[in-house]
């Protein structure tokens, strides 16, 4: 998790390297706390994103992660057949 003083050095440093210019360790710390702050952002977003459920007008639920995976698995499947067909 990225802490609130992290994306507070984030802007600093980027204000920073606007007006004038990083040095190589702040340039470095700059892009480790990037990637830090964008490896938290898709995280939090994947953990989002596999909760949704949809409910249909008859009252049933769907979890889309798992009929995400299980379309996922027909898919491959059907190009492993086909590869399998063509002679691949």
């Amino acid at each position: 998790m990225v802490s609130q003083q992290d994306i507070q050095r984030i802007n600093e440093l980027y204000r920073k390297s606007k007006a004038e210019g990083l040095t190589k360790a702040e340039e470095a710390e700059q892009k480790k706390l990037r990637k830090a702050y964008i490896a938290a952002f898709r995280n939090n977003l994947r953990g989002t994103l596999d909760s949704i459920k949809i409910q249909n007008p008859d009252g049933s639920m769907i979890d889309v992660k798992a009929r995400h995976d299980e379309k996922m698995a027909k898919k491959a499947q059907e190009e492993l057949e086909e590869a399998k067909k063509n002679g691949n």
